[in-house]
């Protein structure tokens, strides 16, 4: 019964947060990529290079993996609900 209760508590997680991201619900997209541009450019800095950082990954490729995380939540919450039967 413990792997359904997992299959269920991850393919939840999944579709809200991958959902959330998708849909760049308060703009979480758009932070994130802002959050990778300042570790990229601290990194930068502490090997002494002052150029600009370089875009490793854009907000539209953030809300792609959002999208793949919200098929995985779908394909795991039926198979909970099937371990539960």
């Amino acid at each position: 019964m413990s792997l359904a209760f997992l299959l269920l508590t991850m393919g939840l997680v999944c579709l809200v947060a991958g959902g959330a991201l998708a849909l760049n619900v308060r703009g979480c997209a758009h932070a994130l990529e802002r959050k990778a541009a300042g570790n990229a450019e601290l990194a930068m800095h502490a090997r002494g290079e002052l150029g600009q950082p370089q875009l490793v990954m854009s907000a539209r490729l953030y809300r792609c993996l959002g999208t793949v995380f919200v098929l995985c939540g779908i394909v795991l919450t039926p198979y909970g609900f099937l371990e539960l039967a």
